[in-house]
């Protein structure tokens, strides 16, 4: 046996211990020990995000700041939409969207905005109206007309789930670091976007109230992320954390907004009612931006 292939027997090998280790699939003796971690298995795995590290202020030499949709109908992107029925599933596996509003309800996310510059803080209370609607039938405000108590059958509650989001907005700050003399990108915020759930009680009515539900301030929550997994279709024994999916870009995104001396004004304000020249002015944004790394070693 040649070098090459002891190498790559040991590295398959070790990818083995890994996943039976992490997913516990190969020494459960019941299915509700899948999925769990001994203790010498989190002691090992050391489970905390891989931290940014200190960027001084005077390294940063060139910076712009953008916005982008990502949009969840393509296939790229799908790792951040599914699952959106969790109930044939693991309690491991869950969506973008599931993730964020859980940790937001039991307090592990703090941060929460409502605009993408993160001066406005929302609470739960405050998220509530989009939500979350409730509605009455006409029966049931026949009995609050008649001074009677409202039947509870006669109260109709809509709530968004991952299946409404249509798409997420993301803010990121690209930058030189002449110390390391390379092009790095750090996230700052992530925002799902869909109809308020008010949409959901009249469908019929068509109703495009498409908003940004709330924004998140993404330093902060990349503990909750990185304990969350995305489903990773090359290879599902080695399921990605969300936080690693976002850090390293492994997703298709257009940007509709950069820092500029207008106001930060976005695309579609000076390209209208033409959505091809407002994906080639991404392309062109992001082309710059690229090119910003190659010229600085062009002498």
């Amino acid at each position: 046996m040649t070098f090459k292939n002891v190498v790559l027997s040991v590295f398959v090998l070790m990818i083995g211990h890994s996943a039976s280790a992490q997913l516990n699939i190969l020494n459960a003796k019941t299915p509700e020990e899948i999925g769990k971690k001994t203790e010498a298995q989190i002691a090992y795995d050391n489970d905390e995000p891989l931290p940014y590290g200190y960027t001084d202020e005077r390294d940063v030499l060139w910076s712009r700041t953008t916005w982008e949709i990502i949009d969840l109908d393509e296939r790229v992107n799908f790792p951040l939409y599914y699952p959106i029925d969790t109930n044939n599933i693991g309690s491991e596996r869950r969506s973008l969207y599931d993730v964020l509003i859980k940790a937001i309800k039991n307090g592990s996310i703090e941060h929460v905005y409502a605009d993408s510059y993160f001066t406005e803080k929302r609470t739960l209370n405050d998220l509530g109206a989009s939500l979350v609607y409730t509605d009455t039938t006409d029966a049931g405000i026949d009995q609050a007309n008649a001074g009677e108590p409202v039947d509870p059958q006669y109260i109709r509650r809509f709530t968004l789930d991952a299946g409404d989001i249509e798409e997420w907005r993301v803010r990121g700050y690209w930058y030189l670091d002449k110390r390391q003399g390379e092009l790095k990108y750090r996230m700052l915020g992530i925002c799902p976007v869909a109809n308020e759930a008010r949409s959901k009680a009249f469908q019929d009515d068509g109703l495009d109230s498409k908003v940004e539900l709330f924004w998140v301030w993404f330093p902060g929550a990349r503990k909750v992320l990185h304990e969350a997994k995305a489903f990773n279709r090359k290879n599902t024994s080695q399921p990605v954390t969300f936080d690693h999916l976002l850090n390293s870009r492994r997703f298709h995104g257009v940007i509709y907004k950069e820092d500029n001396v207008q106001g930060d004004r976005g695309v579609a304000d000076y390209i209208s009612d033409n959505a091809l020249m407002q994906l080639l002015e991404s392309d062109r944004i992001k082309e710059q931006i690229r090119n910003i790394e190659i010229d600085m070693w062009n002498y």
